[in-house]
C-alpha cells in the first residue's frame, strides 16, 4: 500500500461551525460525529476531523478542484460576502491567480485558518 494521508485534526472555536463551514462551501456531504470530531470527508477519501479548543494558531489548508468546482466554490464565497485574495498574503483582494496555468483563490474560515483552492497542483501537471 501506497502512504497515504487517511485524517489530519483542524482545530476550531465552534468544531460544528467550522465543519459546516467547509462542507457546505467546498459542496461536501455533511458533517458526522466521529468520537470528539465533527467530520468532513473529501473525495478522496481523507478526513478533516474539527475538534473545539479555547485557542487556534493558523494552518493553511488547500484542496485541488476541478474548473467547476472552482467556479462553484468561489460563487459560494461571493454569495457569503467573504473576502477572498489571489495571493497569501493578502494583497490582492478580490482577484484570483492563474499560478501553474489553473486558478486559485484563498480565504479564511470561521476560526482563521486560510483555505486555499487551486485547478492546478504547484509546480503543474507531471509531463
Amino acid at each position: 500500500m501506497a502512504v497515504q494521508l487517511n485524517h489530519t485534526i483542524v482545530h476550531a472555536y465552534d468544531k460544528e461551525e467550522s465543519a459546516t463551514f467547509y462542507a457546505d462551501i467546498l459542496g461536501l456531504p455533511s458533517p458526522t460525529t466521529y468520537g470528539p470530531f465533527r467530520e468532513v470527508r473529501l473525495d478522496n477519501e481523507v478526513a478533516l476531523d474539527f475538534l473545539q479548543v479555547d485557542e487556534v494558531l493558523q494552518q493553511h489548508y488547500a484542496f485541488l478542484v476541478s474548473e467547476e468546482e472552482f467556479d462553484e466554490i468561489q460563487n459560494r464565497i461571493v454569495a457569503r460576502e467573504l473576502t477572498y485574495w489571489a495571493d497569501p498574503f493578502e494583497k490582492r483582494p478580490g482577484e484570483i491567480n492563474h499560478d501553474d496555468g489553473g486558478r486559485g483563490l484563498y480565504w479564511l474560515d470561521p476560526s482563521g485558518h486560510k483555505l486555499e483552492i487551486i485547478t492546478v497542483p504547484y509546480g503543474g501537471w507531471p509531463a
